[in-house]
């Protein structure tokens, strides 16, 4: 009797254990996933090409608040090219609400945002809803698509 209650109590610890291992894992996981995400925006306003081009890849699909065109890849390089040659500039950056699904190599995020630039010497503070698509590819997070809207 004392040895099959060990065994259950051990098997308890180790599935405990398991269970512990496996959040702090997935909570891992996701930090380095919303540092991706994070990194995508810095870089749009930054017109930082290349790392755009690493996390955002060619059947990217954006669908954006207030246009009435879909992008991909190249019209996101595009826009953040154009933005930066405006003279544009990224003031603040906040992510107030995320929240993670996953599903597998992929992950949906679903986030409030709140950003402030700086444009043609005026200040001006956007905020909305994204949901956004990563998938993990050779132990890397991209960004293929994204949704957002803007607050009224």
């Amino acid at each position: 009797m004392n040895r099959m209650r060990n065994g259950i109590i051990y098997a308890i610890l180790g599935m405990t254990a398991f269970s512990a291992a496996k959040v702090s894992a997935q909570r891992q996981n996701d930090e380095q996933l919303l540092r991706v995400r994070e990194t995508v925006w810095r870089s749009w306003f930054a017109n930082d090409t290349k790392t755009l081009e690493a996390l955002v890849p060619a059947e990217t699909i954006v669908i954006s608040s207030g246009e009435k065109e879909w992008k991909n890849e190249a019209g996101v390089l595009r826009g953040a090219a154009a933005f930066h040659a405006k003279g544009g500039r990224l003031l603040r950056l906040e992510f107030p609400r995320t929240e993670v699904q996953h599903f597998g190599n992929v992950a949906i995020t679903y986030s409030q945002y709140l950003y402030e630039i700086e444009q043609f010497g005026k200040r001006s503070v956007t905020s909305g809803r994204v949901t956004e698509i990563f998938v993990l590819r050779d132990g890397h997070w991209t960004n293929p698509g994204w949704h957002t809207d803007a607050d009224k």
